[in-house]
């Protein structure tokens, strides 16, 4: 049955607000205080940030270079991780993922051959070229004709996606187990043109016209979902197959592999391809450090039991992700996990035809993808309705989801305007003046000497602002080990701009996170609705 089709399914019992544990619920706060609490966080920090510069400046800068000492631990911790987990990904490599099955099955364990996965590839407004380049890359996985089966999920809002969806069919159906296609609808009640909402469409349409008429056991079916731009390395599969049928808890685990932004990389502005190795420098970091919460990102798995206890995907959401892993954390009472699996997959980054373009695209890219600012309220909410659930587990992920959204608001801000207003209203405290460095015969000195003698904010600023800077070029080297080969050697131009991108790390950061960031939030705040626009990404020939 290649097409489906069919009315939306009922929400799940799991998913209609009530107590996990039983009795009546909370009232709910409203949804836009919620919202609206990352954005609150960010314009109350700006008012008491600009207020203190005046007031109370060393107060304020003492302040922000705790927050750039914190940033600048935060940057080494990310740089020993990223080491650590590029050491696990070659030992993965070398894995025969098969023989360490037969090798370490028990009694508990799936048969390898009864694991099967469902991939579902939300597609909208992508080229033929990239979608052929996808199923070509997922069609070389370990046992593609016989475990896995691939769910392209199309937008009927993209003018020609039922032709698109009858070719790729019609070209890859021998490559795969079972290929489908579902067309979702646009201007349903209650969604909103998002990618979380033609997945909720996609397996609902699974669910009644695949599981309900074959009266299929999907106790052991793996649900992947990726974008379509995605491309596995070659033996994800395979591991995550290993993983899926050894794991006594595999209905209660999520499972998630690095993110290379290099799908593209030749084709990226030299200038903002800094911003993608820092990127896939901290998406390293955060699954291999044992002292951070890894979470699901971007194309991730977990079991079809699980998905379907947690009431499937919300249909006026954009960052998924997150929203997923909480409705699966209560939904299992708190018990879920992640599961690393360290076998990198490409991704493509923004791209444009000339810088201007390129930050532009970026904004767009990061405005979509910091409307996950809104999971901070809706983790509140969860724990809210479901007091049972309150953990010390609980309060990990909450401060988890939180800390990177309130950092690229709140804490950028403290960071910013703390570190350069007090000195515009107060230019006596700065260590270095002007006009004594242009007369100084020994400048070094005269630096130095001026950071000495000055207040310890400024010389925490300093040493933060270094270890940043050291590490930025850590992350480079890292990153260049790991890069995909060059079809033509680099031109001066662009290693010159590759250079220059280091310093302007922090204008590049302003513009194409922090704003768009803070945007983001302020529109949250506000209740100012996001349009879902797919950002301009070409591919490497």
């Amino acid at each position: 049955m290649p097409y489906t089709s069919g009315n939306p399914r009922p929400p799940r019992p799991s998913d209609v607000g009530r107590s996990l544990w039983g009795g009546a619920p909370l009232p709910p706060i409203p949804e836009r205080v919620l919202d609206g609490i990352p954005g609150f966080l960010a314009w109350l920090a700006l008012l008491v940030s600009i207020a203190s510069a005046v007031a109370f400046p060393l107060t304020l800068m003492l302040t922000a270079a705790l927050v750039a000492t914190y940033s600048a631990i935060r940057f080494l911790l990310a740089g020993i991780a990223n080491d650590m987990g590029m050491r696990r990904i070659q030992e993965w490599e070398s894995i025969d993922w098969y023989r360490k099955y037969l090798q370490d099955r028990g009694a508990d364990s799936l048969d390898w051959d009864s694991v099967h996965h469902l991939i579902i590839i939300p597609i909208y407004n992508e080229s033929m070229k990239i979608l052929i380049r996808t199923l070509d890359q997922l069609s070389l996985q370990e046992n593609a004709a016989s475990q896995i089966s691939v769910l392209l999920a199309m937008e009927a809002a993209e003018p020609d996606s039922y032709q698109m969806a009858q070719s790729l069919h019609r070209q890859y159906a021998a490559h795969f187990a079972d290929i489908y296609f579902t067309v979702h609808p646009r201007g349903l009640i209650g969604e909103m043109q998002c990618k979380s909402a033609n997945l909720a469409w996609a397996i609902n349409r699974f669910f009644e016209n695949v599981v309900d008429e074959e009266n299929l056991a999907i106790d052991n079916y793996v649900l992947t979902t990726m974008d379509a731009d995605t491309r596995w390395h070659e033996k994800h599969f395979a591991a995550l197959t290993y993983h899926f049928a050894l794991n006594p808890d595999r209905h209660r685990t999520f499972w998630q592999a690095p993110i290379r932004y290099h799908g593209n990389i030749w084709q990226v502005n030299p200038l903002m391809r800094i911003i993608n190795t820092y990127a896939t420098a901290f998406e390293l970091a955060y699954l291999a450090a044992p002292w951070w919460m890894a979470m699901p990102m971007s194309s991730y798995s977990l079991s079809l039991q699980l998905l379907e206890q947690s009431g499937n995907w919300d249909t006026d959401v954009i960052a998924d992700e997150w929203h997923m892993w909480i409705k699966a954390y209560f939904a299992t009472g708190g018990q879920v996990k992640l599961q690393h699996i360290y076998l990198p997959f490409l991704a493509d980054s923004t791209t444009g035809s000339n810088i201007f373009e390129s930050i532009k695209n970026r904004y767009s890219q990061t405005l979509r993808h910091a409307w996950g600012s809104k999971e901070v309220g809706y983790m509140l909410a969860k724990l809210i309705e479901n007091p049972q659930v309150l953990s010390f587990n609980s309060f990990k992920l909450l401060l988890r989801i939180a800390h990177d959204i309130l950092l690229a608001g709140a804490g950028w801000i403290i960071l910013t305007v703390g570190s350069q207003l007090p000195v515009f209203f107060h230019p006596k405290i700065a260590p270095i003046k002007v006009e004594g460095m242009m007369s100084a015969s020994d400048k070094l000195s005269y630096v130095l000497e001026g950071f000495s003698t000055s207040h310890p904010a400024w010389i925490l600023l300093a040493i933060s602002g270094i270890v940043m800077i050291i590490l930025v070029v850590v992350f480079q080297i890292q990153d260049y080990r790991i890069r995909p080969p060059r079809l033509s050697p680099y031109t001066f131009g662009e290693s010159i701009l590759e250079i220059l991108s280091i310093p302007f790390m922090l204008v590049l950061t302003l513009l194409v996170v922090a704003l768009p960031t803070l945007v983001a939030q302020t529109r949250l705040l506000l209740g100012i609705p996001l349009q879902f626009i797919v950002t301009e990404k070409s591919i490497d020939k």
